[in-house]
Parts: structure tokens; sequence; C-alpha cells
């Protein structure tokens, strides 16, 4: 690799481990919603679980298929880097499997399955490994916006705040 390729694979991989949260969208819709996915990078890679009961819904990511990968900034939450990446689907049961599922395993958040979540995992849900592809370019920072409106979700709200709600809110404060 020449010094701007060593260069940018640094960047990729602190950013992507210092980041919760990678912002990734599927390979064939380039202009498709992005999804935030918690992650850990593992030997060189980023790798995610889901699209299992209780478990994150992974984009349109397909074994062997291609996505983008937004690292924002874990304080301000500004964009880092974007990377392109291969997407690689880990079979249940292999030794690269158990290792990432073993880090992914001390990163997940709230399981209800705590000590049986590997086997359920390997049941249920896809492991995937996110690998850089810096051939095709890395694009630190943004000159514009990337805003996007929300996904749709049935989590909306039903009525209006009342009218008289910050009145009352600012009474029980006093008292």
């Amino acid at each position: 690799m020449t010094t701007p390729e060593l260069l940018d694979a640094a960047l990729v991989e602190e950013a992507t481990k210092k980041s919760g949260l990678i912002w990734v969208r599927g390979g064939s819709d380039p202009s498709g919603p992005e999804r935030a996915l918690w992650h850990v990078w593992h030997e060189g890679a980023a790798h995610v679980v889901g699209d299992g009961p209780g478990e994150q819904p992974l984009p349109d990511l397909v074994d062997g298929g291609s996505a983008t990968v937004t690292v924002r900034s874990k304080d301000k939450g500004g964009r880092l880097v974007g990377w392109r990446a291969k997407v690689v689907e880990l079979a249940s049961g292999t030794q690269a499997w158990e290792a990432a599922v073993g880090d992914l395993k001390g990163k997940r958040l709230n399981a209800p399955d705590s000590e049986a979540m590997p086997e359920r995992w390997g049941r249920e849900c896809r492991v995937l490994r996110l690998e850089p592809d810096l051939g095709a370019g890395v694009v630190p920072g943004s000159d514009g916006a990337l805003a996007a409106p929300p996904l749709p979700s049935p989590a909306v709200t039903r009525n209006a705040v009342p009218a008289g709600l910050p009145r009352l809110l600012a009474r029980r404060k006093k008292g």
C-alpha cells in the first residue's frame, strides 16, 4: 500500500473504532436510506449483527455486495469519514463468526438473554463483516448538508401538546 492508502486505512480504523454508531446504506440503492447501526471493529473490519427478533434491522446488505459507511464524531456528532465496504456474511459456527460474536456480545446493551445470545444469533440473525474497500476511496468531512428525511415509523405523536402544559410543568418546579 502507498502512504495515502495507509493514512486512509488508519483514518477509517480509528474513526470507526471510536464511534458508537455507523450509518450504513446498502449497495443496491445508492439513494436509499441510511441506517444507524451499532457495531464493533474486529480484525480490520466493522462487524454488525441484526435482522432477527429484537435486533437491529440491517439495510439492504447482501453477501458479496457493497455498502456505503459513514462514521460520525462521538463528541460532536458530525460526519468524520465515509467509506465503501465489501459485505461478507459470516457463517454461523465458523472461527471468524465465533471471534466476531465474542466481541459483539460485549457491546450488546440490554439483551434479554445475555447468556444464550450467541446461540440465538446463530439461529435467527445475520452477522456481517463490512470490509473497507480503500481502492474505492475515502471521503473525509463534508462540504454540504447530508440531512435526510426520517424513515417511516409507527412511532408518531398522536396529538399536539396541550396549551396549558408548559404552565403546569412550571408550577411543579416551583413547588
